[in-house]
């Protein structure tokens, strides 16, 4: 049965990737972004432009797009990277990736909760880089705290929604080629965006809360 999904930063890397994988099988996609791209809107879903996440209006925008309409899978996809260290000490970035991987998301949810019923799933796209046990390299200060923060706030929903039987994953998806990371990686978004997708169909009230690699592992927090 085809179903209907909501993603954010839909425009490109993995959030474009998803967004045509989700279309390819036949769901109805609604891809959320502050500006869309050649490749987006050749994949023929319903854009909805305009929408920063950090921004009350932006929100209001996509509440307004998605009125009455019920939500099976939304996506917490739209995140930024910016490299901090004790030598470049920036609270400005530190703050703008706070607002961007951590509070966005959470707004994002509160603001379509109406469109999310029972058995609907929220995946939260954040990063093993928010793992303290997984430290080892230190820096990048705005980026880890701001997904480990992601991290916690995730699993706080997992349970605030358990109740209306909505289900929360935690996703980190590799290490991918994106513009983010220059290019680096070592899979590409079309691979990272199939394995969470798998990831999310399997995902059940039992798994709500957990943190895993794209790869299915469950990774420490």
């Amino acid at each position: 049965m085809a179903k209907t999904i909501v993603i954010t930063g839909a425009n490109r890397g993995i959030g474009l990737a998803m967004a045509s994988i989700f279309s390819e099988r036949g769901d109805s996609v609604y891809a959320v972004c502050r500006q869309s791209s050649p490749a987006l809107d050749a994949l023929g879903v319903t854009v909805v432009e305009g929408v920063d996440v950090t921004e009350e209006s932006g929100l209001a925008t996509m509440a307004q797009a998605l009125t009455g309409q019920a939500i099976d899978v939304l996506v917490c996809n739209a995140g930024i990277l910016r490299d901090e260290n004790l030598a470049n000490f920036n609270l400005d970035t530190m703050r703008e990736q706070f607002e961007v991987n951590t509070l966005a998301p959470l707004r994002v949810v509160h603001a379509l909760q109406a469109n999310l019923g029972a058995g609907a799933k929220v995946a939260m796209i954040t990063s093993r880089m928010g793992s303290i046990a997984d430290n080892t390299s230190g820096g990048r200060f705005g980026y880890r705290m701001s997904k480990a923060a992601l991290n916690i706030a995730a699993v706080s929903l997992s349970h605030d929604l358990a109740e209306q039987e909505i289900t929360v994953g935690i996703y980190h998806p590799g290490y991918v080629q994106t513009d983010m990371v220059g290019g680096r990686g070592d899979i590409s978004a079309n691979e990272s965006a199939s394995r969470i997708i798998g990831l999310v169909d399997e995902l059940t009230l039992a798994t709500s809360g957990q943190f895993r690699h794209s790869n299915g592992q469950q990774l420490p927090w």
